[in-house]
């Protein structure tokens, strides 16, 4: 993804980064106010028993889910490094992926994924421009994943509508159906399309392959259903997983629009609202405490000590990636002289062979002609 110069706003569009902030910080302030209001008949006690009740079995199993779940998303990067055409060990970048999905879930996407990318891949000697690209490579992995899983099961017909809301199960099939009518338009556009780049606001956007567009869906499908399976093994009550997932993934979109790192409260609210019916309120909030600390805050623990170990390492890696390159090349180089030496030296023993022969072929002939 590729920056171009832009045109100067004229018009409304000068006040509309302003006027979007406004809107955002309006509707942000709304929900922490159903929130506080929420949270004043929310029974502590209770929910502090049911976290207590977990075992460490239960909780080493989400654990496992969740660790899971990152080695998932840490792969997305994987995807657009041979796509920029650079060879850096998988390690490194998914090492890369795991410090910015954390950060990202605990402190917020510019933080995260866009803070400590740029960070970690400008010590691995890549240009601004091209991180660009992995971010927005990334990016539209995540919510391509999401177009599949919630297309599929909004037009599945497994979420219960509360009465209050104002969307019904038909109106929902509909944005469900139009979520899978655009995963499939993004994965043929990667596939048909003869026309591989556009500028959409000043910025020159790529279309990845067909083969990267299908490991886009196949990984951004798979990481959202490791979330949903953390958050179902911690569910002590009956309920299903695609109910589950498909509540936790109406609460993600409800976090992004608010802008709230990880959603906090807005996820809950969610939760609240759709299983209240079949889950009491403090066991719904336990679990997703829990979910919390084992999805969000023990990794963040690990990342933080990661990134400090990354920030130590990479300066070196980079100096010996460089010697090794420099050397390779000294190498190519004396292999290319060897090469012409051995062609020289056996030009030379042919040459001396030869000349023993043309000498008695020179001294026939002229007995031959000799009268």
């Amino acid at each position: 993804m590729n920056e171009k110069p832009r045109k100067p706003a004229t018009g409304w569009r000068r006040h509309w980064p302003l006027l979007k902030k406004i809107f955002f910080t309006a509707f942000a302030l709304l929900v922490i106010g159903l929130l506080v209001d929420q949270a004043r008949n929310v029974e502590w006690d209770k929910v502090l028993e049911a976290v207590q009740a977990y075992t460490w079995p239960v909780l080493l199993r989400a654990a496992g889910l969740a660790a899971l779940s990152y080695l998932i998303y840490s792969c997305f990067d994987l995807l657009a490094i041979p796509y920029l055409g650079h060879m850096i060990p998988p390690g490194r970048v998914m090492a890369v992926g795991i410090v910015a999905y954390a950060f990202n879930l605990n402190m917020g996407s510019l933080v995260g994924s866009v803070g400590f990318r740029f960070r970690l891949y400008l010590r691995l000697g890549l240009a601004a421009g091209e991180i660009t690209r992995i971010i927005g490579l990334s990016l539209t992995t995540n919510w391509l994943g999401y177009l599949w899983v919630a297309g599929g099961l909004f037009v599945w017909g497994v979420l219960p509508i509360p009465d209050d809301w104002s969307i019904s199960n038909y109106a929902l099939r509909g944005i469900g159906a139009g979520m899978l009518a655009a995963a499939v338009a993004y994965v043929a556009a990667c596939g048909l399309a003869r026309k591989r780049a556009w500028t959409l606001r000043g910025h020159e956007i790529e279309l990845p392959s067909f083969k990267i567009a299908v490991a886009q869906s196949l990984l951004g499908s798979a990481c959202w259903l490791s979330i949903g399976l953390v958050v179902w093994s911690l569910m002590r009550h009956d309920v299903s997983f695609a109910l589950i997932l498909g509540v936790l993934l109406l609460s993600g979109i409800a976090g992004a629009v608010t802008h709230i790192p990880g959603g906090l409260g807005v996820v809950e609210a969610v939760f609240v609202a759709m299983l209240g019916g079949q889950v009491p309120h403090y066991e719904i909030i336990g679990t997703l405490l829990a979910y919390r600390a084992v999805y969000y805050l023990a990794p963040f623990a690990v990342a933080a000590v990661l990134y400090f170990i990354l920030e130590a390492r990479f300066p070196k890696l980079a100096e010996e990636d460089e010697a090794e390159a420099k050397q390779n090349g000294d190498g190519q180089e004396d292999c290319k002289g060897a090469r012409l030496d051995a062609g020289n030296g056996d030009a030379s023993k042919r040459a001396d062979a030869e000349r023993p022969a043309a000498k008695h072929a020179n001294a026939r002939m002229r007995e031959t002609v000799r009268p």
